[in-house]
């Protein structure tokens, strides 16, 4: 049984087109974006309320280009999007999707990093990309520098996205390194570079996005996000939702209204990259860029900005919640909605959240990086608890249980396949992986779902288990089998795996289940070699990635085949911490 959009879902207005870059999509009146005349300012930072109009936006665009071109010696129709791939690894900045739209200019590929990676994790997708350059700014110069040095990149062809002075300090690191506004003031006297020369079909082909996903093992795979991918995602998340704004219309105006949301989420994950740095500015929206979660910060930007549209994670959420008080000393009546994804939000949250504040309408949505984010979200008129909405306009839904049969009713669950014009290319050099996930033109999610009516009568889509095992640290995706494969690195670790955990303020965090090696005496401290087990991942890994809790068992439940059965510890563990209770 495929399922399909509700009725109420209108058409995607024509179908994506397929021989333009984003920037030309996205910066140009033609395909259907909303008026330049009537948007507001794309990206507004939270913190200075330094903003460009879209004409100051499409200048800088045009000046940046010429810069690259000259600086890196990017030409637009020579050589292929591989020849031109640059890192971006940065918190956020208004000038983070300009940068993104030049070099889209010129035919590059953009390969966003997680501002909280370590070293050696940005080593890894520098490797891995095979970047020729890295965008940073200040505070994260110093891993960037180390980085890039073990990856041959020299330190000229690090350059610096200006951010806020709250956030530099008096340091003086960033002397010698070009910035994004330097690359800008030196192409004035530079000639603007020719448009790319695409036939049809080369912006399904190209590559415009190279962002990295945790899979079920091993290291975090890089997808290939094409043009044409991302723009379908933008087409399909402003089409679902224009009912709603058509609603709130008055008579006489001559196009829908524009709002202002929150930009909280970083840059460099695909649910921000998609909703807030392209489908948001698209529809004439405001975006205010905050660089790194502080409460008290979001609150007075709210207030500042009269932000309509908060774009959230659980646990921003859950902060939310827990500190009433401190959301009491703020004006947020210009608040109507809250969106969630990246993770599910307990119903027990969302009801609270509801209950404080009555006003506001919280969604969620459901995506992963491979169908360029969004698959399904809450409708505004059609809410259901634990829902993650419908499907959008030119998406189709399977569900196929672990046999491999179609399943042909509601209420059963099954692995959900899906098939978009927004499904990626696949990953990069990984045949293997792109066999078990993309298969003729579906792609596996790895999740478990199942199909129900809401009392309206629509189809909604209810995540209810990960086949994946993905943990979701602050929305941030860990691979179990990563950790593994670092642990056993270990001396003292013979085996071990890692499950998730709740934790009320990450949502989940890691805990390993270890096997000690014949090395370890039975003489040897337990709470010394947890100890020590913990900051051998502490060393190397990102902070979402640090283990909450070690424990020692005698073996790790495994499968006849030999696959790692943590399904049965999940299980066990939960059982065990309701008979404790809670934890004081």
């Amino acid at each position: 049984m495929v399922f399909h959009p509700p009725s109420w879902v209108p058409p995607l207005p024509f179908d994506p087109p397929d021989s333009i870059p984003i920037s030309e999509f996205m910066l140009n009146e033609q395909y259907g974006r909303h008026p330049f005349r009537l948007s507001r300012p794309p990206f507004t930072c939270g913190l200075t309320g330094l903003e460009y109009s879209w004409s100051d936006v499409c200048n800088r665009v045009n000046a940046l280009a010429s810069g690259l071109s000259k600086e890196l010696g990017f030409t637009p129709n020579e050589g292929t999007e591989w020849d031109k791939v640059v890192c971006v690894f940065s918190v956020n900045t208004i000038d983070t999707v300009v940068f993104t739209w030049a070099l889209h200019y010129l035919g590059g590929i953009s390969s966003p990093a997680n501002a909280a990676y370590s070293e050696d994790e940005l080593v890894y997708q520098l490797k891995s990309s095979s970047s020729k350059a890295l965008f940073t700014c200040v505070p994260l110069l110093e891993t960037s520098i180390a980085a890039a040095r073990k990856c041959g990149i020299p330190k000229d062809r690090v350059y610096l996205f200006d951010v806020p002075k709250q956030l530099t300090g008096a340091s003086s690191d960033s002397q010698g390194f070009k910035t994004v506004n330097q690359l800008i003031e030196e192409s004035s006297s530079l000639p603007q570079v020719e448009r790319l020369r695409w036939t049809k079909g080369e912006g399904a082909r190209r590559t415009a996005f190279l962002c990295y996903s945790s899979g079920t093992s091993g290291l975090p795979k890089g997808v290939k996000i094409a043009h044409r991918n991302l723009i379908a995602n933008v087409l399909q998340v402003a089409t679902s939702e224009n009912p709603h704004r058509a609603k709130k219309k008055k008579p006489g105006d001559e196009y829908n209204p524009t709002e202002v949301s929150l930009g909280i989420l970083p840059q460099s994950h695909i649910y921000s990259l998609v909703l807030l740095c392209h489908t948001v500015p698209y529809r004439g929206d405001q975006v205010i860029n905050i660089p790194k979660f502080d409460l008290p910060q979001v609150l007075a930007a709210i207030q500042r900005f009269k932000i309509n549209n908060l774009y959230l994670v659980p646990p921003i959420i859950i902060a939310m919640k827990n500190n009433p008080e401190v959301l009491k000393k703020f004006d947020l009546t210009s608040v109507e909605t809250v969106f969630t994804g990246a993770a599910p939000v307990g119903p027990e949250t969302a009801e609270q959240m509801q209950k404080q504040h009555p006003k506001w309408l919280v969604r969620q949505g459901y995506g992963l990086t491979e169908t360029s984010t969004v698959v399904c979200s809450t409708a505004f008129h059609d809410v259901m608890d634990g829902s993650c909405g419908s499907l959008l306009p030119g998406f189709e839904a399977k569900l196929v249980s672990i046999e491999g049969n179609e399943i042909k009713g509601y209420d059963q669950p099954g692995e959900l396949v899906v098939r978009s014009p927004s499904v990626t290319l696949g990953y990069l050099n990984n045949d293997k992986a792109n066999q078990e996930t993309f298969v003729d033109g579906w792609v596996r999610t790895g999740d478990e779902a199942v199909v129900r009516k809401s009392p309206k009568g629509y189809e909604h889509i209810f995540i209810v288990d990960r086949i994946k095992e993905l943990i979701k640290v602050k929305g941030l995706q860990v691979a179990p089998a990563e950790l593994e494969a670092h642990l056993l690195t270990h001396p003292a670790v013979a085996d071990c795996t890692v499950i998730p955990i709740a934790d009320d303020t990450a949502g989940e965090r890691p805990k390993a289940f270890v096997v000690k090696s014949s090395s370890v005496g039975l003489e040897d401290n337990d709470r010394i070699l947890v100890r020590e087990i913990k900051k051998h991942v502490e060393k190397t890994k990102a902070r979402h990635k640090w283990l909450a809790e070690v424990v020692f068992v005698d073996t790790i439940p495994k499968s006849p085949s030999g696959k790692i059965l943590r399904r049965l510890l999940r299980d066990k563990d939960r059982e065990e911490r309701r008979k404790q209770g809670p934890r004081l």
